[in-house]
């Protein structure tokens, strides 16, 4: 099985990608488990906010929860925008992760805005509904210095980009768990 960490800015396609993923896995009868940024604040990080701090144990929680998910059969995707290297390295050393970056220019993700958090950044100071720490925009983002596979999805089509995550998928070796962590 496989432990696989998407990594991107809001809007870049993780969500999107890991779902159209989970589709094609799971009609080759490969279990596979999302663990969403998104969904995940809301339950088991919501006492956590938004410093470089929170970011990383929201990171070292979810790298947690997947690591079970693969050592129990899954396939399991990391779909958050973990904006740290220690963070990113963090899931490499502990549960054996794939980084998979999801490189989508700035000037793209403005233009898609799906959530209207680029929007909301970019209000003027003081506005009550300004964003102050938007990754990329006026939070730091570390371009990872090592990912396994750059899907560029500014430009590349959500089929061609899970079609290069699919042989990416195959070409790996599975995540190794400690044997007592394994299912029966």
């Amino acid at each position: 099985m496989h432990l696989l960490q998407f990594t991107g800015l809001s809007g870049a396609g993780k969500t999107t990608i890991a779902r159209s993923i989970k589709t094609a896995l799971e009609a080759q009868g490969q279990p596979v488990a999302i663990i969403d940024g998104d969904v995940y604040r809301k339950n088991l990080c919501a006492d956590l906010g938004f410093s470089a701090a929170h970011r990383l144990e929201n990171i070292r929680r979810l790298g947690a929860v997947a690591h079970g998910f693969v050592c129990r059969g899954s396939i399991a995707i990391v779909a958050a925008i973990n904006p740290y290297e220690s963070g990113r390295r963090h899931m490499v050393h502990a549960y054996g992760a794939r980084t998979v970056w999801l490189d989508c220019p700035l000037e793209v993700l403005q233009l898609r805005d799906t959530k209207g958090l680029y929007r909301r950044a970019a209000l003027p100071e003081g506005h009550q509904e300004k964003i102050y720490n938007l990754t990329g925009v006026n939070d730091p983002y570390e371009r990872p210095a090592a990912a396994d596979l750059i899907l560029h999805t500014g430009h590349e089509s959500v089929d061609a980009s899970v079609s290069r995550l699919l042989d990416f998928i195959r070409q790996c070796p599975p995540t190794r768990c400690p044997e007592w962590l394994r299912s029966e």
